[in-house]
């Protein structure tokens, strides 16, 4: 009888310390299922939102100066890259919760039933969670709230991006090989894509300036004559009439080597006068005719990819180009530098003078001439130079870019807000904006 009541005891506290050890199996991977669906929801949703965004959300969201919405254009530099990951990142994920959530029933039931039965009854829980929490509500939130779900969500996203970019990046490679073999395509097409991915691994070795350099090279394709060149309020021309010791004076303040020549008014250009022309005839009385050394412009549509215009530069042997728009009317010029500078950045001489058309005052404060570039603005500013397209209409300067927002001319000390900047207007002359203050709004 003692022997049968030890035994009972025995059994009774391997029983209890299995149950302990049970529970505490059953909470860790509940635990761990919990952050599985955590992340999976993050992926199910951020391959709905990332890739849903319009241009005007891609516009509003280059707007916003925060973090959180900075991640969002950082990992869309490479979309391709980031929906392999994003996808084989759920592979992976929903593996790891059949596993677990398998290994999760068979401690939590301990009802007596065939091997069929619980295989069927593991599917139907399983297939339920999974599509319930992995797949419709994290994607019926994503494309109902795009911005918000790819914000609230950017870091998981960007953890699981580079937890997985090189297996994505290889699968991109692979996939485009075999399309290509497969279906005959040309490998060309692809040439962007293999340019930026050969950029992102100089990342280590090169230096700022090269990566600049290689990324403007990637994007040069896209950029028209409008983009690059000076626009009519910058350019220093000669009129026609002009005598010719005004004409010496006129190219000692300027110090251009070519000129634009024009009749009464720029939208009547009739030449260039090539500085290096004239340097034997300096010393000629104001008489001489120096229209004999005009020479025949060049015209370009502002809408001409910048591209193109620099192969017409090459094989005409043209340095200048005077730029109209769909009137006829001179919009500015553009020359064999504003190209170049586009793609290596800005290139100055001893001669030059340094002039600023702007000035910091910190981080999230800065002065502008009315008349600088938004692209310029942009680059000083640190944000893509497409941030105003959406707003800014046919404008290319700073004070068109805040008419096109105003709707009229503003008055001094007048604000004029979009998204997350506010330009104040801080000095008018003759209707002009001349100088513009930019604060950059960092509230939530």
């Amino acid at each position: 009888m003692t022997l049968i009541s030890t035994i009972n005891n025995i059994s009774t506290s391997q029983l209890v310390h299995l149950d302990a050890v049970d529970s505490k199996m059953a909470t860790i991977l509940g635990i761990l299922l919990v952050i599985l669906f955590i992340f999976s929801f993050a992926v199910s949703g951020s391959q709905v939102a990332f890739f849903s965004f319009g241009i005007k959300d891609i516009n509003l969201i280059k707007t916003k100066a925060q973090p959180a919405y900075k991640r969002i254009l950082d990992l869309l530099e490479r979309p391709q890259e980031l929906l392999y990951a994003l996808q084989i990142a759920n592979w992976f994920l929903y593996l790891a919760i059949i596993f677990t959530f398998s290994y999760l029933i068979d401690h939590l039931i301990v009802v007596d039933v065939s091997l069929g039965w619980m295989l069927v009854l593991k599917v139907i829980i399983i297939f339920t969670a999974i599509f319930l929490l992995g797949e419709t509500l994290p994607r019926t939130y994503a494309a109902q709230e795009n911005i918000r779900f790819a914000k609230d969500f950017g870091m998981l996203t960007e953890i699981i991006y580079y937890l997985f970019k090189r297996m994505g990046a290889w699968l991109l490679v692979t996939t485009n090989s075999l399309e290509a073999a497969l279906f005959k395509r040309d490998t060309g097409s692809y040439y962007n894509v293999e340019l930026d991915n050969a950029i992102s691994l100089t990342q280590r070795d090169a230096s700022e300036e090269e990566k600049r350099i290689l990324q403007g090279v990637l994007k040069f394709n896209k950029i028209t004559v409008k983009q690059v060149m000076r626009s009519r309020l910058d350019v220093s021309g000669i009129e026609y009439n002009t005598s010719f010791t005004q004409v010496l004076k006129r190219i000692r303040e300027t110090r251009f080597t070519r000129l634009p020549v024009y009749e009464k008014t720029m939208d009547k250009m009739v030449g260039i006068i090539n500085v290096k022309d004239l340097l034997p005839f300096i010393n000629e009385k104001d008489g001489y005719d120096w229209h004999k050394h005009i020479s025949s412009v060049y015209f370009v549509h502002e809408q001409k990819m910048a591209e193109e215009l620099l192969e017409e530069f090459q094989e005409k042997h043209l340095r200048f180009a005077v730029v109209v728009d769909e009137f006829g009317g001179t919009s500015g010029i553009v020359t064999l530098q504003d190209i170049q500078e586009e793609i290596i950045g800005e290139i100055k001489d001893e001669r030059d003078i340094e002039t600023e058309t702007y000035k910091k005052i910190n981080d999230y404060n800065y002065i502008f001439e009315g008349k600088a570039m938004i692209n310029d603005v942009c680059r000083a500013i640190g944000i893509p130079s497409d941030t105003f397209d959406v707003v800014k209409g046919d404008s290319d300067s700073l004070a068109g870019l805040i008419l096109e927002l105003a709707g009229e001319i503003p008055k001094e000390g007048e604000v004029i807000n979009c998204g997350d900047f506010n330009f104040k207007i801080e000095k008018i002359y003759k209707n002009r904006l001349q100088q513009i203050r930019v604060v950059i709004d960092m509230e939530e």
